[in-house]
Parts: structure tokens; sequence; C-alpha cells
């Protein structure tokens, strides 16, 4: 072992100074002393340079929430132009270059990831040295540096993104960051932020969920949810003539018109809640740069925070107000409201009140109501279940749900699926007097993928089908008869048949249909006794919402509870009568179905059970 030569007066300084700096504790900074001595915002931003919390004084106190020990969640619900992902990446900077802790951030796709990183975190670490020193150089020995792991001193950066349960489960960290929460989606085993919250439980003290996102639709949108479980924080600014304290509304926001009505956008102004007196944009500024954050509620370890892009000090009232026109104009004020406001939308005639639902519960004269033509059944496979709807339909696709099925059990074992062909082949008191049986059946195959498609070959006793959901709007629920045949001689090979059913369509016309028909006849959805309160909440348990992908407004459905297997089974019946082509003029479809041998792997009756649990 080398010695120290202690007659070396600088190499002594230098070795002291190299051990002082993993010895000595770092000095006491809080976040957004330690953001405007060090960090850096990128040269590609409006305004590149320091950090000048003059600019944003809105961000301060969340920043600094992140080291609070009393603190464990923190939510942002900001509008755009708001600095809410900057505020994220100082949060991580803090820990990487100051207290360096192990982080998770997760986005909602792997693109959306890969974005981030370009754009956002990339260039942060290249403009802030304290950063840039403290990470792992690329393609080093030293540690890892890819597009899933960012090593650095005493840590490491895990990415994840909400599409991949995989990286939801396989890492664990005290600092979480979720970014852009309201573009997760439900998965079997929960939403990803209740999934990856898991990971840091085991930390105590040390442990932090941050949570950000511009708001979506009303009762779907999951930072609406968690900002108000918080302390409900906005941002309250002095007027600067009565120096009344409020936080800025929309509704507040004047403008003139000319003489034939049109808006000019250059005289807008906002009025004072209290003296009614009016402010341009420097009287605005100059109270934002004033403001504080005042909670509706206690604080108990959850701060959260809501502030619009009005609060912004880059944007001119009179450039709102004219995206506003511009949105209203094009008919799309839900993406205004969501990203201007920061505050959620709720799309008429696409949710339905499920318990409005309730009141339309018949006791119908017979198990299939007068009206029944046809049977149709669609089925939901679950890892512990099978669950299934038999509707019965009418002229004019007028619908009876008939009967509601849960099989528990492991769908792994062949019990199961004996049970699910015996329900199947069930009949049916008619009230014409006759027993009628299920014709159509329309099994969901994306889920035990192989027994869905044995059961289907091997079953005997109605079309059977297994069926593939998939997302897209503008298309049919199911191919044509003509399309399918030519398909099918495509593939010889292929014994059990399989459909694909878009089910987007199905799902606004079934909506549609609950809220616009509100008599019996043609479309309307009639509900026996067995509908209970459980039933309509899955049935109703989706939003169709707006999202926007690289500037480009997309629609889709996004469920607001863990559970829609009733919709789900809905939506399968009804494709597995479009499949079948059924004529509906008939009143009664057929009488008690000749009996059918039925295959040995599907012999053993079990009881069936009917109401949902």
């Amino acid at each position: 072992m080398q010695q120290l030569d202690l007659t070396n007066t600088a190499g002594v300084a230098a070795v002291v100074g190299r051990t002082r700096r993993h010895v000595i504790p770092p000095p006491p900074f809080k976040p957004s002393e330690w953001a405007e001595q060090f960090c850096r915002i990128p040269a590609s931003n409006a305004l590149a340079g320091p950090v000048r919390f003059r600019n944003a004084p809105y961000q301060r106190e969340p920043l600094d929430m992140v080291a609070a020990p009393e603190c464990r969640q923190i939510t942002l619900m900001w509008g755009a132009q708001t600095g809410k992902t900057q505020v994220q990446l100082m949060s991580m900077g803090y820990f990487i270059a100051h207290d360096a802790k192990n982080q998770i951030a997760l986005q909602p796709t792997k693109t959306d990831m890969n974005t981030w990183l370009a754009t956002k975190f990339n260039p942060m670490v290249e403009s802030t040295p304290a950063i840039k020193t403290a990470m792992v150089p690329p393609r080093s020995r030293k540690g890892v540096n890819n597009q899933e792991i960012k090593q650095y001193t005493g840590g490491a950066l895990m990415l994840a993104w909400s599409g991949s349960a995989s990286t939801l489960r396989g890492r664990s960290a005290p600092k979480l960051y979720c970014d852009e929460v309201d573009g997760y989606e439900f998965t079997r085993e929960g939403h990803p932020v209740n999934l990856v919250s898991e990971r840091n439980k085991t930390f105590g003290d040390d442990r932090l969920l941050f949570v950000t996102s511009t708001p979506t639709l009303k009762g779907a949108s999951y930072v609406e949810t968690s900002f108000e479980h918080g302390d409900m924080r906005r941002w309250y600014v002095p007027c600067p003539h009565c120096r009344e304290k409020q936080y800025l509304k929309w509704t507040n926001v004047q403008w003139l018109k000319d003489d034939d009505g049109g808006h000019q956008a250059d005289t807008a102004k906002y009025q004072c809640e209290s003296c009614a007196a009016l402010w341009d944009d420097a009287e605005r500024f100059s109270a934002i740069r004033q403001g504080e954050w005042i909670a509706e509620k206690p604080f108990d370890g959850h701060a959260s925070f809501h502030i619009p892009s009005m609060c912004s000090l880059f944007l001119k009232l009179s450039d709102i107000v004219r995206d506003f026109l511009k949105k209203k104009q094009a008919k799309d004020l839900q993406s205004f409201i969501n990203t201007a406001l920061a505050e959620t939308w709720e799309e008429e005639g696409d949710s339905v009140d499920p318990g409005s639902l309730l009141n339309r519960v018949e006791k119908y004269p017979a198990e299939a109501p007068k009206g029944v033509a046809y049977l149709s059944a669609g089925v939901d496979v679950q890892q512990d279940r099978v669950e299934l709807e038999v509707v019965g339909w009418g002229a004019g696709e007028e619908s009876w749900s008939v009967d509601y099925i849960i099989i528990p059990g492991d769908t792994a074992k062949m019990e199961v699926w004996e049970e699910l062909a015996e329900a199947l082949r069930g009949t049916y008191e008619h009230e014409a007097g006759v027993t009628i049986g299920i014709s159509a059946v329309a099994v969901d195959r994306g889920f035990m993928t192989g027994m869905v498609d044995r059961f289907v070959d091997g079953f005997r006793g109605a079309l059977c089908w297994g069926v593939q959901g998939r997302a897209g709007f503008n298309k049919r629920t199911v191919e044509t008869k003509e399309a399918r045949l030519k398909r099918m001689r495509k593939m010889r090979k292929q014994k059990a048949p399989r459909e694909t059913v878009y089910v987007d369509d199905a799902k606004m016309l079934l909506y549609r249909r609950l809220v616009g028909i509100a008599e019996s006849g043609p479309g309307y959805c009639h509900f026996g006794a067995h509908c209970d309160e459980e039933y309509f909440a899955q049935l109703t348990g989706e939003r169709l919402i707006q999202i926007y992908r690289n500037g480009v407004a997309e629609r889709k459905w996004k469920p607001v509870r863990p559970r829609v297997e009733a919709l789900d089974c809905r939506n399968y019946a009804y494709a597995a009568m479009l499949l079948a082509e059924p004529d509906l003029t008939r009143k009664v479809v057929c009488e008690k179905p000749k009996s059918v041998p039925k295959p040995r792997m599907y012999a053993t009756p079990k009881p069936r059970k009917r109401l949902i649990r």
C-alpha cells in the first residue's frame, strides 16, 4: 500500500478535499435554493439559463415539499405553460446531485418516455453541470446509462411506462414521479399509479409519490381525484386596487366586441371579484408575483396544487382569449378546459349516470318477455371466473337483459368451461308460451386464449365465436358475412371461428341508446330484476375522453372503475347477434332447440349462479 507523503502539502490537501466530499454531508439546501444556485434551464426553452422563481413563483412551494419529511404525496393539476414538468425535473435533479436517492419516473407509454428523455431530461442533464457530473456517462463501465436506467453517484433513476406491468412490478424506489397520469389506462392488475406506489411503501418517511397531469374527463380523471384527496391548494393573488386575495377564474376574464359582434381579444382584462376593477397584463403579472398558496383542507401528508394557465407569466391574456375563441369555433372546448384551465370536462351524451338506470328495472312476466325474437350471449373471461349476459333482441334492435350469470372458478381448469357450456345450453320460458334457447355466443379470447379457442372449437349447441375486442372508431363492429367467408377460405387450417370486434362505436351506440331512447321501441334497452346497482355501475363504467398525442386529438374510452365486465358482456352479446345476422322481424325465433350430443369435455352439468356478486 502506498504511503501518503505528509511533507507534500498539496498532496495532503487534495486527499483531504476528496475525503470531505464523501464524508461531510451536503449543506442543508432547500430544493428551491439548490435549483436557483445549480440548476439550468436548457436552451430549447423559452427562457433558458439559471432558474429564477420570480418568473414562476408558484413553483417554489411544490418543489420544497419534495424534501419535507411530513409530505408523502404531491399532486399538480396544472394548466399548460405553468411548468409542472419542470418542477418534477428539478426535483429529480435535487435527488441526483444534492441528496442522492433511487427514483422511478413513469410515463403513459414507451414512446412518451423516449420523447420525455430526448426533449426534457437529457437536455436538463447536459445544461446543468452539477447533474452531469454526478451521472454515469453513457456506454461507460462505471455503471448503466440507457433508455431504462440512469445511474448516478449514490442511486439510479429507473424509467417505466404504464403499458408495461413488468416494469411496474420489477422496480422499487423511495421517490416516484408519475407524469400525465390521465393518459394511463387501467390494467387487469389495477391502475398503474396504484401499482407503482406499492413499490415505495417500505421506505417509511423517505417515500414520496409525485403526480402531475392536465385533467381530462370528469369522473374519469385520476389527477382530479388525487387533487381532491389532498389539501387542495390554489394560488391566491392580491388585487392591485383593493388588495383582496382571490384565485384567478376564467369567468372573470372580460373583453369587448365591435359593432358587428366580432371579438376584440386585444381588449382582454381580468375583473376583480371584490371591487370589479379591471387588471391589464402588467397588473396581473404583479399580482401573480405576490401570490401565495392557500389550502382548502388541512394538510395530512398530501399536498395538492391547482393552477390555470392564466397564472403563467409567459402568456398574455389576449393570447389565452384567442385560443379560447379558436377552440370554441372548432367545437373543441374540451381541450381548452383541460389544458388552459386545468379543469375536467364532461362530454354530454357519452357518459351515463348508473343511478338513473335503476329506475328502468322491470319485472318480466316471463324469463323472455314478449318482443324477444332472438337470444345471444356475451362471455367475458377472467382469471377466477367467467361472466356472461344473455340478451334478448327484438325488432329495431330493441333489447332485453334476460340473464346474467357468474361462474366462479379457476379458468385454467376444465370444470369452469363445462359449467359454461351447460349454462349456454340453458333454455328460457318465453311469454308466448314456448321455450327458446341461446342461438349465438361470442367469447372474449383476450385472456386464456388457448382455453377459449379450445372451448369454441368443441362447443355444440349454438353458433359460437371467439372474439378479440379492439379499439377503433368509424369501423364496423364486426365484418360483413361476405368478408368473413372470404377470409375463412384463406385460413382453412383454422378450426375455431375467430373474429375481431371493434368495440368503440358499439359502446357509443349503447350509451346513446341508454341516454336518448326513453320509451319502449326500436333501440330501447330493457333491464330485468337481476340487474342491480353493481351491474349498472359496470355497464356505465367507461367514459369517452379526448387526449392529445403529438398535438393530434384522439378519442378513446377510459374506465372509471376497475371492473366493467357487464359492459364487455353486453358488447360481445351485441357482436354475436350481428355475426349471426338473425331476422328480428319474427315474433319468436325458435322453440325448444333440438337436442345435440354433448362433447365429453363439457358433459358435467353444474348449478349456475345468476346474480352479480
